[in-house]
């Protein structure tokens, strides 16, 4: 059996609220937090990107378990729409300060909002087939918007680790599916510093016909229904579009509403679904089961079912004990306006 091993997760401390952004804008920030349902989000510091987030999240998921060495992480997949080199990977960065050392397949992955759980199919492919035994899945992304486009209210900066293997899993992996298209509703040319989108069309015939999609084929593959699962998780490009994208499944706002961390946050793009599994886990009990469809512009979702062990209590203990859990990580924030966010995000 497959499954999650431990995990790791890290959000920036600073954050800046909407109302800030749209009062500079001169726009009214209450009509833009009820909109998307977001009352601020995570902005990385000065000093932070997509490689030093990542490698955070890896040292907290490599803390979480006694005797795992850095040495037996056989391949490390880091997926990621803001590495800071187009040429020079991320992965083998990340791998070099962890210590993992030579003996690891090394791969930076992008696919929008979704390049982190395909490196957790990946990773869970080579597992199951037998050519390694234990692999970490990275999401880490920055925030990368232009000024005054509607994605600067949500795009926002975390970093998730996932180490999985078959050694006294946390969680089990039951089943994983996805869907893909060639859907262009968001994209970014070489060269080009900001992303573009195709504004409304990223809702309907994107995000909604690959998320509904993916969890009509994970249903259909498991023979399940939402009333078997405990717990829901989707990729959270704002706040409206998990709520209604569960609604339409048939899923509650109780089996949602542990994974909504998109609400304080605002949306980290790679790590976005995966810090969500994150917080359901922090406080999941044993023999629950979790259906997660990620989402990434360009098209495509990958889903997964999940179903924890009783060892999660264990490891829900250290992980609040090492103040790494993802509400200790939201607790922990510094506000601030917006010219400082500009100077944090486009280094100005």
């Amino acid at each position: 059996m497959v499954g999650i091993v431990s995990y790791g997760t890290y959000i920036p401390r600073f954050r800046i609220r909407l109302g800030a952004i749209a009062a500079a804008w001169k726009k009214d920030g209450q009509d833009v937090t009820q909109s998307l349902l977001v009352t601020e989000k995570a902005v990385q510091a000065p000093d932070e990107d997509a490689v030093t987030i990542a490698l955070e999240a890896a040292r907290s998921a490599l803390s979480g378990v006694e005797g795992l060495s850095p040495e037996s992480i056989e391949a490390l997949f880091v997926g990621s729409e803001s590495h800071p080199y187009a040429v020079n990977p991320t992965s083998t960065i990340v791998g070099e300060l962890l210590g993992v050392g030579n003996n690891y397949f090394a791969a930076d992955l992008e696919f929008a909002c979704k390049a982190g759980t395909a490196g957790m199919q990946a990773i869970a492919g080579l597992i199951g087939s037998g050519h390694i035994r234990c692999g970490m899945a990275i999401g880490s992304d920055t925030a990368q918007s232009k000024p005054h486009d509607v994605l600067e209210y949500t795009s926002a900066a975390a970093g998730v680790a996932y180490i999985m293997g078959h050694k006294e899993p946390i969680a089990e992996l039951l089943a994983y599916t996805s869907y893909s298209s060639d859907t262009p509703d968001f994209w970014r040319r070489d060269g080009v510093q900001y992303p573009s989108h195709a504004g409304r069309f990223t809702g309907e015939p994107a995000y909604f016909a690959h998320v509904m999609g993916c969890s009509a084929r994970l249903f259909e593959k498991t023979k399940t229904q939402p009333s078997d699962y405990q717990h829901c998780v989707f990729h959270m490009p704002n706040g409206r579009f998990p709520r209604d994208a569960a609604k339409r499944l048939g899923f509650s706002q109780a089996q949602l509403a542990p994974s909504l961390v998109v609400d304080s946050i605002g949306n980290p793009y790679s790590a976005s679904t995966m810090i969500g599994l994150a917080a359901v886990l922090d406080i999941a009990k044993p023999g629950e089961k979790i259906f997660m469809v990620s989402y990434g512009s360009g098209a495509g979702s990958d889903g997964f079912v999940w179903k924890t062990t009783a060892a999660l209590r264990q490891f829900q203990s250290s992980v609040v004990s090492r103040q790494s859990s993802v509400k200790q990580h939201m607790e922990q924030k510094t506000y601030i306006d917006y010219v400082q966010y500009l100077k944090q995000t486009h280094k100005i």
